[in-house]
């Protein structure tokens, strides 16, 4: 463990999935002193989130795992510092990067100043959840955290669950839920992956994404998964006896299901929220990789990683040659392909949604609240989005209702056309929130994250 005090390092590497671990491997071979950190306990990230103690681990393809234990060897071997339980906090106005290590047992939280000459950040992607009726209630969560809590546990939260929304994401969980016995009740999928024949052939530029799809349908298909394409999910109610009502149209019918368990899933986002931005000089070189950049998958933060640590190497003097481009332009190829798939055919416009639609769950702020704020406006600004009426205000700040509300005021309002999401999430630290104590722990400081130099990335 890293002695908790102000140290100088060359690079500081900001989340510890394959992005992470790779641009720190590149790094120490090119002779930098590198430090690593991420907020959870162990390497891997959610692409490779490791099984918690005593837990089985939940299977994988085999071109994964070998991926995986090939990034874990080199890891391992490169001696790269590693800090867990850490997160990043942001730059302040001297350019000193600030770590938050989190509360535990017998420990208090701190901030510790790292002055490192370069920073790569690689905090992963965002999952995407389009608000709709009763996505507040109990028992909804995201499919991407169903899964991470199925990948550290190794098996599936007892009761029946259904998968909704749109995204290849939603037949993978699928998959590994069959594999650990307890199959979803169905799966509400928005779009039409299998009516666009010109698209699906283009998969075969890819043949390891077309192996996994056609495992992964095998195993819905014996199963016997219900799979309803171009179906939309339309609200979600507390049942009298308890469990979840659920409604949902499409093909020209109205469906209903009673479940334990919904979880929800419609694309993920780079992980940019928060993070500082600008190219002004005097901080760090700062670097974005993997899916904090582009959410482009797991080959792809593999390869992005390596380039980040590459040209930091480089930027602070190094002669080493740039690395190909080619691997993650052939990824990004791939995930074009499957988006085009998976372009929903059903959605709700946001004008369509009942004023009791929750918007902001940190806030509770509804749909009605929106529409209310905009009564009598010709056009708001973010600030008083977030001031009058409390939206990415929360403890998530923005990071799940930012897009949302900006689409909503989008449709719905004159005058908002020009705001964007990181209008409401801004870029300032700390990126998240922070216990005052902690804060005075360490004395504070006044920040600026422009303080930085941005390497711009194709």
């Amino acid at each position: 463990m890293t002695e908790w005090k102000s140290m100088d390092i060359d690079l500081l590497v900001v989340g510890g999935g394959p992005a992470g671990m790779a641009a720190a491997v590149e790094a120490r071979q090119a002779g930098l002193q590198v430090l690593l950190v991420d907020q959870r306990e162990r390497l891997g990230g959610a692409i490779y989130c490791q099984p918690d103690p005593g837990c089985a681990p939940v299977a994988m393809s085999a071109r994964h795992r070998a991926r995986w234990q090939a990034l874990s060897r080199e890891f391992a071997a490169s001696g790269a510092a590693v800090e867990f339980h850490t997160s990043f906090a942001g730059l302040d106005s001297e350019g000193l990067a600030l770590l938050e290590r989190r509360a535990s047992a017998g420990e208090a939280g701190r901030v510790l100043p790292v002055r490192a000459r370069a920073v790569v950040l690689a905090v992963g992607a965002v999952e995407r959840i389009a608000p709709l009726p009763g996505w507040e209630l109990p028992g909804v969560m995201s499919a991407g955290g169903l899964q991470m809590m199925m990948k550290r546990r190794g098996a599936v939260p007892v009761g029946r669950t259904l998968l909704a929304g749109s995204g290849p994401l939603l037949l993978a969980v699928a998959s590994q839920m069959v594999a650990l016995g307890q199959p979803p009740v169905a799966i509400i999928e928005r779009a039409r992956p299998f009516g666009q024949p010109a698209e699906l052939l283009k998969l075969l530029a890819t043949p390891g994404y077309l192996r996994e799809a056609l495992a992964i349908l095998a195993r819905l298909h014996k199963a016997r998964v219900p799979v309803l394409h171009a179906t939309q999910l339309t609200s979600i109610r507390l049942a009298a006896g308890g469990g979840l009502e659920v409604e949902c149209r499409g093909q020209g019918d109205e469906r209903r299901f009673s479940v334990d368990r919904v979880a929800l899933h419609d694309g993920i986002r780079p992980n940019d929220f928060g993070l500082p931005g600008g190219a002004a000089t005097g901080g760090p070189v700062l670097s974005r990789a993997g899916d904090c950049r582009e959410a482009l998958g797991a080959v792809a933060a593999i390869e992005d990683g390596k380039r980040a640590g590459r040209e930091a190497a480089r930027m602070l003097g190094l002669k080493l040659p740039a690395m190909s481009l080619q691997p993650v332009k052939r990824e990004r190829r791939a995930q074009a392909v499957l988006a085009r798939l998976f372009s929903p055919a059903l959605t709700t416009p946001p004008a369509d949604l009942p004023d009791e639609t929750v918007i902001c769950r940190c806030e509770n702020r509804t749909a009605g609240d929106l529409r209310g704020l905009l009564a009598g406006h010709d056009g708001l600004s973010a600030r008083e989005v977030k001031l009058n009426g409390r939206f990415a205000m929360g403890s998530c700040q923005g990071r799940f209702c930012a897009d949302a509300t900006v689409d909503f005021l989008r449709r719905c309002g004159a005058g908002a056309e020009a705001l964007e999401a990181s209008h409401l999430t801004g870029r300032r630290w700390p990126v998240r929130p922070v216990g005052i104590a902690t804060l005075l722990a360490e004395g504070g400081a006044a920040a600026d994250p422009a303080s930085v130099i941005r390497i711009e990335e194709e």
